[in-house]
């Protein structure tokens, strides 16, 4: 648990937002190390304060079960990210967009579905939705640009319900939420839940929101949930993925694959997940999770994989609960409780390895090369600038790389009679610049340096 004066400035910053936002109820949750150290809670639900057992719609967040599901998919086989949808669901305009376009919101694909404001009336069977759809229901050429599109994610549901021979909230319960102890969270609320809300912008007055079954629908959007539950859900997208996934799968999935700004880049999406960079106290973070909205409820969930924290908050309103306000909450944590770095301990190496560390040179540009646990190399120019790569140690002798300019290239060690060279996809790292003993491509000047 966080120290007493955290929890009390945590709280502070929650009542803030729910008393000058008119929130009717509002629950916030912190998490590190897969436990949650703060929980808070500001305003009512018939009449009591909302506990850590209270559902809440979650909106979008939904989004990212369904997005673990295809990807469990893919793990076993069944499907391939790069398939057109057509090869698994026939019938529809957007048969030749990819998997992966409709998990990373690339697709192209219109916004919403037809008919009437899905997320505010009862839902058709998807028969009836893939039916409904025509030329309109493509905005975009696929891949050409992020377009959020709740449509896309309805039809995903459809491809896991047609793969799983079931209902897509069944195989979400059955190989997601149970093996997690999700108990809590449902497509239908059951009691406690918040009644959802709008406020009435000039006058404090409640407004109740309707609340359906979506349909077809459904899998962008419908799940309820409770603090507790997403606490889980959080450790989850932190890395703690409880066998229901491969940690390298979810490493993919928080992978940017489109981004809002193209420039230097603030939110993005992967696979399922939105991301976010945050400059905080506690240094810059790398957030993965999801926001999500219905009538009458907001919630958000965001999780820093490399320090192990997340933040979640709920709430019965339609609108108004302020951009940052999680955030603020990762950072008062980060500035009153910053982590403490893991114990420095050395780790014995074998000596082949040991004697590859130090400068090698890519002509004349200098890098330097680390080792890093579990044989794996690191590689980045001494001046920091140019071309870092991490690399994996593979069964063959080689690297692979992890992340950067080399990501999924290969490293070899080469050794031959005038020395021992980097060749990684042709390119050479030699022991001086352009050691004349090294096969470089291109050739060395036989005059060498003047």
């Amino acid at each position: 648990m966080v120290l007493e004066g955290t929890a009390r400035a945590l709280l502070r910053r929650l009542a803030v937002e729910q008393a000058q936002q008119r929130v009717p109820s509002m629950v916030a949750a912190l998490v590190r190390g897969g436990e949650t150290v703060w929980f808070g809670a500001r305003g009512r639900v018939d009449g009591e304060p909302p506990t850590e057992r209270t559902q809440y719609r979650v909106g979008s967040i939904t989004k990212t079960f369904v997005a673990t599901m295809v990807m469990r998919l893919r793990d076993e086989g069944l499907v391939d990210l790069l398939d057109p949808l057509g090869k698994h669901v026939p019938g529809t305009p957007l048969g030749d967009v990819t998997i992966a376009q409709l998990l990373s919101h690339t697709s192209g694909a219109t916004a919403e579905s037809p008919g009437a404001w899905w997320e505010r009336t009862p839902g058709a069977p998807p028969a009836d939705m893939l039916a409904a759809l025509g030329p309109e229901s493509v905005r975009h050429r696929p891949g050409r640009r992020y377009h959020y599109s709740n449509l896309g994610y309805a039809l995903l549901g459809e491809l896991v319900a047609r793969k799983r021979s079931a209902p897509w909230e069944r195989a979400v319960r059955e190989e997601i939420l149970e093996p997690l102890g999700m108990n809590d969270t449902t497509t239908r609320p059951r009691a406690p839940h918040a009644t959802g809300y709008a406020v009435h912008p000039w006058a404090d007055v409640l407004l109740p929101e309707p609340e359906n079954d979506h349909g077809a629908m459904a899998p962008a959007g419908q799940l309820w949930s409770t603090a507790a539950d997403l606490a889980r859900w959080a450790a989850f997208v932190a890395g703690d993925t409880g066998g229901v996934l491969r940690p390298e799968t979810l490493a993919e999935m928080r992978e940017p694959a489109a981004v809002e700004d193209a420039d230097v880049w603030t939110r993005g999406y992967g696979l399922g997940l939105q991301l976010a960079r945050h400059a905080g106290p506690g240094g810059p973070r790398r957030l993965a999770g999801h926001t999500g909205s219905m009538p009458g409820f907001l919630a958000t969930l965001w999780a820093d994989p490399a320090d192990g924290v997340a933040v979640l908050w709920m709430a019965n309103t339609t609108s108004g609960v302020r951009g940052g306000f999680e955030t603020d909450l990762l950072d008062i944590l980060a500035k009153r409780e910053p982590p403490l770095p893991a114990e420095w301990v050395p780790t014995p190496v074998d000596d082949d390895l040991l004697s590859l560390t130090g400068p090698w040179y890519w002509g004349p540009t200098p890098y330097m090369l680390r080792l890093l646990p579990r044989r794996g190399l690191s590689l980045t120019p001494v001046n920091g600038q140019g071309r870092a790569s991490r690399f994996a140690a593979q069964a063959d002798g080689t690297w692979l790389g992890l992340d950067g300019y080399y990501a999924g290239e290969t490293l070899q060690v080469v050794r031959s009679p005038g020395g021992v060279h980097l060749d990684i996809n042709t390119f050479v790292f030699t022991r001086e610049p352009y050691d004349p003993a090294v096969p470089v491509p291109g050739g060395v000047d036989a005059d060498g340096w003047r």
